[in-house]
């Protein structure tokens, strides 16, 4: 009974971390337009300060996204990127997480 427990709880996490990965990296692309004016076309950042993008973990820009968007971020340029993810619906920050996370 143990052992079923101790299964069932590792297949709800795996589980549980590919219905985070649901974003669509085309589609991510295609939205990155913008975000390269600041973060690079390649997510490597063009301005000193600003914060490279290619590679990074999937969930981590899902929940920085958000936390613009939801103006829980500020200093810096947080404006900016609060207009910008204003924008965002979540399908779009999905993508563009997805994207950016496929880059190495």
């Amino acid at each position: 009974m143990k052992k079923l427990a101790i299964g069932l709880v590792i297949g709800m996490g795996l589980l549980s971390g590919q219905a985070l990965a649901a974003g669509d990296v085309a589609a991510g692309k295609a939205k990155a337009a913008v975000c390269a004016a600041c973060h690079g076309a390649d997510g490597i950042a063009m301005i000193p300060g600003y914060p490279n993008l290619k590679g990074q973990n999937e969930q981590y820009l899902v929940s920085s996204i958000n936390a613009y968007k939801n103006k829980e971020r500020n200093g810096g340029m947080a404006a900016v990127m609060q207009a910008q993810a204003s924008m965002l619906n979540d399908a779009d920050i999905a993508n563009l997480a997805a994207y950016y996370a496929s880059l190495k």
